[in-house]
């Protein structure tokens, strides 16, 4: 591992208690690939709270795995809190063994310290799964919101009340709604990426 701090990640979560893959991690994945299942990670960076989601697409229909917040401690130094997220990242792709990831893109904010802080902390929630392979897609934030909400300028309360239409039993909030948002996004449009990654290869 590249970084680590001396304190475990820790992060909240909710949803089951996720089943380990690490020694049929092969397996799981044909099976995966047979059926057509495929396991997303979707993350709202931020550097006091990273949303994470992972949903399950199976051809149109979606189902819920498990969400929960990054909270980097605050009064850390900022290559700490950092590492913090990074860490956590790694973590969740050991847990639930994402086939995909998505992330949402940067809202351009007036403030450019503020601005720079997010894009810190975007890089090191992407830098984990590219760095284990995975497709990583990237989202506008009104893209984001129009894929569960149907426009673009959607309230945070709005996207949350949909993610629990979209995914039963998904009761998130806040960051962890829109991280399942940003997964959602991401099963909207991921034939896209991978016709992308097929030209370039």
């Amino acid at each position: 591992m590249l970084c680590r701090v001396k304190r475990a990640p820790r992060f909240a979560r909710a949803g089951p208690k996720p089943h380990s893959r690490r020694d049929g991690e092969n397996e799981t994945g044909m099976l995966a690939a047979m059926v057509g299942a495929i396991r997303i990670l979707g993350i709202d960076p931020g550097l006091n709270a990273t949303g994470w989601g992972v949903i399950v697409q199976d051809g149109a229909r979606l189902r819920h795995v498990a969400h929960g917040v990054i909270k980097a401690p605050a009064k850390a130094a900022m290559a700490v809190r950092l590492c913090f997220i990074f860490d956590a990242v790694e973590q969740l792709l050991a847990e639930h063994q994402p086939h995909e990831a998505a992330v949402e893109d940067q809202f351009v904010s007036a403030n450019p310290g503020t601005a720079l802080k997010l894009g810190q902390a975007r890089a090191a929630a992407m830098l984990a799964p590219a760095r284990a392979g995975l497709l990583v897609g990237e989202y506008a934030p009104r893209l984001v919101k129009k894929a569960v909400v149907g426009t673009g300028a959607a309230e945070k309360s709005q996207v949350a009340a949909m993610i629990s239409i979209l995914l039963p039993g998904a009761k998130a909030e806040a960051d962890a709604a829109d991280a399942l948002a940003v997964a959602i996004c991401h099963a909207n449009h991921r034939a896209n990426h991978r016709i992308v990654r097929k030209a370039a290869s």
